[in-house]
């Protein structure tokens, strides 16, 4: 498991939930990603040391989910953690072959999409979207 494969679902939990992806309440109409990425954050931060660092990283990325930057900084204290923990990385593989979660992308400006209602992905160089 690597700290690229969970950081999009921690990324969409922070965008929902904002820095109150933190807290211990539970918003049952989430979104099963939504949820998935919270489920994860929590793992993490149930048990690891570098807590603070990881708050800190998720208040960021909170700031501006689209970020590029807060969310390297973000996966970049997730590979920490994972690599500090590995059975955490066993954990957290077994929980998304549960839920059936399956994103990836590969490759250069790659995009990956698990759900997606409406919007548009448009990748290469030189588009314009009229709209």
């Amino acid at each position: 498991m690597t700290a690229a494969e969970v950081t999009p679902y921690v990324v969409t939990a922070i965008s929902a939930y904002g820095t109150a992806v933190l807290t211990s309440a539970r918003d049952q109409a989430a979104d099963a990603t939504v949820s998935l990425g919270r489920e994860i954050l929590e793992r993490f931060t149930r048990r690891n040391r570098r807590r603070t660092e990881l708050e800190s990283a998720v208040r960021d990325v909170a700031e501006d989910p689209q970020d590029a930057d807060s969310q390297a900084a973000l996966r970049g204290q997730l590979r920490r953690i994972l690599e500090g923990d590995p059975e955490l990385g066993d954990e957290l593989a077994a929980l998304l072959a549960q839920s059936g979660a399956r994103v990836a992308a590969t490759g250069e400006r790659s995009v990956s999409v698990g759900q997606m209602s409406g919007g548009t992905v448009v990748t290469g160089d030189n588009n314009r979207i009229n709209g």
